[in-house]
């Protein structure tokens, strides 16, 4: 598991829900978009646990309760209980509680996914720089959060209060589009404060720590949409992951991803916990990686496809010949003409 310094998409005899027992699984963009169930996501992940895989689903978005997100999956036909969910609020609260004094008091800047995480914690969510917080913290907390939250979050900050915050996505999926996420908002108060947070969330120790210790996985497959998060969490923890095109990656940029942001298996969406997935054979990216139908190879500073057969195993072999490329050779590729054969 989580092997080091990928150059190509793994392979595997037997359906991925047969192989790992715990899927860790992203929502937004993975399980539904803008509120609403992606396509194929209610059935794959009702057949996953039909075999006996346990679905955890682990979220760096810190503003609702893992109550609230256990109701809004059951209502989308995927079953959960407050249990099921793992969140950056909690993965942060506990950051906090290991660096605090009991019962103390914590300044919050997000919402009730936080204030629940805190006090599951032991600690006391407060308004104010002026109630003698021991530590402030940001999370996401919804479009209408205050623009005085920040200047509270700065003041205490200024007198030497120690800053956390839940994670740093920069963005957030919505149903109009893409939305600053909570790393937006920290860069509002970094800029401000020249400090800097300590951060608990995807891709870092403490949220893998937290899911860990909360499914009790002993052989994890994590499953998302964002190499920067989902992806690189699983090689920082040492554990494979499936990336689902469903959600913020595209081709190209999977394509151009750095050895840390490559995933152990490639497909379309979360139907893919549900099959093997195919081999990529070959050995240089002149003589070309095969799989399925299609032979990936680099020309020049060109990567080529010919061939023919389902679209995934061009990318797959297309991934194979430009990781490959990147181990050995500096510069960019260029997949246009590879990837618009693909339809993308």
């Amino acid at each position: 598991m989580g092997e080091q310094g990928r150059t190509r998409p793994s392979g595997s005899a037997q359906a991925l829900c047969a192989v790992y027992d715990t899927a860790l699984l992203d929502l937004d963009g993975v399980v539904y978009a803008g509120g609403e169930a992606i396509a194929h996501a209610v059935d794959a992940l009702g057949s996953a646990r039909g075999t006996g895989m346990h679905l955890a689903y682990v979220t760096n978005n810190a503003l609702r309760t893992p109550d609230a997100v256990a109701r809004h999956l059951t209502e989308l036909g995927v079953p959960a209980e407050p249990a099921d969910v793992i969140t950056s609020a909690q993965a942060v609260a506990r950051l906090i509680a290991d660096q605090v004094p009991a019962g103390a008091r914590v300044l919050v800047v997000g919402g009730e996914g936080l204030r629940v995480a805190l006090r599951e914690r032991g600690l006391e969510p407060v308004e104010s720089a002026d109630d003698e917080p021991a530590a402030v913290v940001q999370g996401y907390g919804g479009p209408e959060l205050p623009w005085g939250r920040f200047a509270e979050a700065c003041y205490a900050i200024a007198r030497g209060v120690p800053w956390f915050a839940s994670n740093t996505d920069l963005t957030i999926p919505s149903a109009r589009g893409i939305a600053p996420g909570n790393g937006a908002a920290v860069e509002v108060v970094r800029i401000a404060t020249g400090a800097e947070p300590q951060v608990a969330g995807k891709p870092l120790p403490p949220m893998h720590r937290e899911t860990i210790l909360r499914t009790g996985a002993e052989r994890p497959l994590v499953v998302g949409d964002r190499l920067d998060t989902d992806i690189e969490g699983a090689f920082n923890g040492g554990v494979d992951s499936l990336l689902v095109l469903t959600g913020v990656t595209d081709p190209a940029q999977l394509l151009a991803a750095e050895p840390n942001h490559r995933p152990t298996y490639v497909d379309a969406d979360l139907r893919g916990l549900l099959t093997g997935q195919p081999e990529v054979a070959g050995s240089s990216s002149e003589d070309g990686f095969r799989c399925g139908g299609w032979t990936a190879s680099v020309r020049g500073d060109a990567l080529l496809l010919d061939g023919d057969g389902e679209a995934l195993d061009g990318l797959r072999a297309l991934c194979a010949a430009a990781w490959t490329r990147a181990e050995d050779a500096a510069g960019t590729l260029d997949a246009g003409k590879a990837l618009a054969r693909l339809g993308w």
